[in-house]
C-alpha cells in the first residue's frame, strides 16, 4: 500500500490527532459525516503542530468493511467508512474487511 502526497499542510491541533485519520478543517479531530481537510500524518497532542495530507492519496484506518473504488465519509472516530448520506471525503483505492484496516484512499477536497 502506498500513499502519494501532494500536499501537506502544517496546522495547529485544536485537539488530539491520531495519525491515518481524517482532520476537520477547524484542527480537531474529524467526527461522523464531517467535512474535512485531510489526513493526520502522525499522531499529535492538541497545540502541537501537525502535518496534514490534503491532496493526492493517503493511507487511511477503515472504520469497518469498505469495497475497493467506494466513496468515502467519516465516521465518529475519523476513520474511513463507506458513504451514506456526509460528505464524499474519497475514494476507496483498496478494500477493507474490518475496522481498523489500512486503506489507500485517494482524497478528495469537500
Amino acid at each position: 500500500m502506498q500513499s502519494i502526497e501532494v500536499l501537506t499542510l502544517s496546522i495547529e491541533a485544536a485537539g488530539a490527532l491520531v495519525q491515518r485519520r481524517f482532520v476537520a478543517p477547524d484542527g480537531n479531530q474529524a467526527g461522523a459525516a464531517a467535512n474535512t481537510l485531510g489526513v493526520a500524518s502522525y499522531d499529535v497532542a492538541a497545540g502541537e503542530m501537525a502535518a496534514v495530507h490534503v491532496l493526492g492519496t493517503a493511507v487511511v484506518e477503515a472504520g469497518g468493511a469498505v469495497a475497493f473504488g467506494a466513496a468515502i465519509e467519516t465516521d465518529a472516530d475519523g476513520k474511513a467508512v463507506t458513504n451514506a448520506a456526509g460528505p464524499v471525503v474519497g475514494r476507496a483505492l483498496s478494500a477493507s474487511a474490518a475496522d481498523g484496516d489500512l486503506i489507500e484512499v485517494l482524497l478528495i477536497q469537500n
